[in-house]
């Protein structure tokens, strides 16, 4: 019997990038589990949040994809996806899990129905703990069965992973200077109000996605809305996680946003704000560590190599032997596809970020586990 994951992965691993990763194993897919629609999207691993690039596929517009993501993160929702990021199983079919009663899902009653949606089959592709993307699938005729949601689980880490890997930058990133933090202002209910220059400027590096207009004459990408709703649920106290993520540029660079709610007089709610900016190595040294599939120590060892410090530094800094030390950068050199300690900094870090280079991540302290980001609450 043919083994129904196989075609899914192999179009997966031809994939070039994420998006392409995204049509190709939809394409497979659909043909051993029909669905009429879908949703494919990258996730931040750290957050939880969606980021870029995403793949919508026969569905409604910018604004609809919006509202989705509203009441995933605003509202009470049967199969939110922060509890499939740690279920035992990470998916669902929605009338599975309701019992054949979708519609005590507030996202079914308020938007899958009108759509003519009859079940939505649900996935967080995760690795490690980590979820690297998320997976919606809609039917209009009829519920998806056991075997399928099944089908889809086994192929969540395998994807997890082949997006992990697609974190690595292309050879040849251009590099240009990194501009000034960017501002926008949303007041409580959502509407963008202001907009500096910087804003603009780091928006139209923003990869081609779905997109809601705005009063400002600009559309807002929908991961920048996320955050922006990722701050509202804090505010609302629906959610104690951050609400911040990290896109990927059209170019290769990685941009950062993250939001909070103000205050305005008396306590009361003020407007919420977005920062927008360049991503700092601190936003990104584990971020490059998974996508290399570097342990805590050999990431560590990296960042003390990337300042400058030698075998011997390394060693005292770290109060490990140097022949450790060594044994540890083979191990990364292999890793990386490199040969050289010049060629690990430059395919580490120089090819990663805006020109800085970052401090050493402290290890886990003995005992202790290493702190998990929490999954954003719907």
């Amino acid at each position: 019997m043919t083994d129904p994951h196989r075609p899914v992965l192999t179009a997966a691993e031809r994939a070039a990038d994420a998006l392409e990763l995204f049509s190709r194993a939809s394409a497979r897919l659909r043909r051993v589990v029909p669905f009429h629609s879908a949703v494919w999207t990258a996730a931040d691993p750290e957050t939880g949040l969606i980021t870029a690039p995403m793949l919508v596929e026969d569905l409604g517009t910018g604004e609809s994809c919006a509202a989705y993501w509203e009441s995933e993160l605003l509202e009470e929702n049967v199969l939110p996806f922060h509890e499939l990021a740690r279920a035992t199983v990470p998916a669902a079919g929605l009338r599975a899990a309701t019992g054949d009663l979708p519609a005590r899902s507030t996202r079914f009653r308020r938007l899958l129905r009108d759509q003519g949606v009859y079940d939505e089959l649900r996935a967080v592709l995760r690795i490690d703990g980590r979820p690297w993307g998320l997976v919606s699938l809609f039917r209009t005729t009829t519920a998806f069965r056991p075997d399928e949601v099944a089908l889809l689980a086994d192929l969540s880490r395998p994807l997890a992973g082949r997006l992990r890997g697609l974190v690595r930058p292309p050879r040849s990133t251009p590099r240009t200077e990194a501009p000034a933090p960017g501002l926008i202002l949303f007041d409580e209910t959502g509407r963008a109000t202001s907009i500096n220059d910087e804003a603009r400027h780091h928006l139209a590096l923003l990869p081609e996605g779905p997109a809601s207009p705005s009063p400002l004459g600009v559309e807002l990408p929908i991961w920048v809305i996320g955050v922006v709703l990722q701050a509202r649920a804090v505010a609302d106290g629906r959610d104690h996680g951050n609400a911040r993520v990290r896109i990927r540029t059209a170019e290769g660079r990685w941009l950062v946003c993250h939001a909070s709610c103000l205050n305005g007089p008396a306590g009361t709610a003020g407007p919420v704000a977005l920062v927008i900016e360049p991503a700092t190595p601190a936003d990104l040294a584990v971020l490059i560590a998974d996508a290399y599939a570097l342990t805590p120590r050999e990431l560590q060892i990296t960042q003390l190599l990337a300042r400058g410090m030698t075998t011997t530094d390394i060693a005292a800094t770290l109060v490990i032997s140097p022949h450790t030390v060594r044994d540890h950068l083979k191990t990364v050199f292999a890793k990386a596809g490199v040969s050289s300690r010049g060629e690990l900094v430059a395919r580490l870090f120089t090819d990663h970020y805006w020109p800085a280079l970052p401090d050493p991540t402290p290890l886990p302290r003995p005992g202790r586990p290493p702190a998990r980001a929490r999954i954003p609450r719907g």
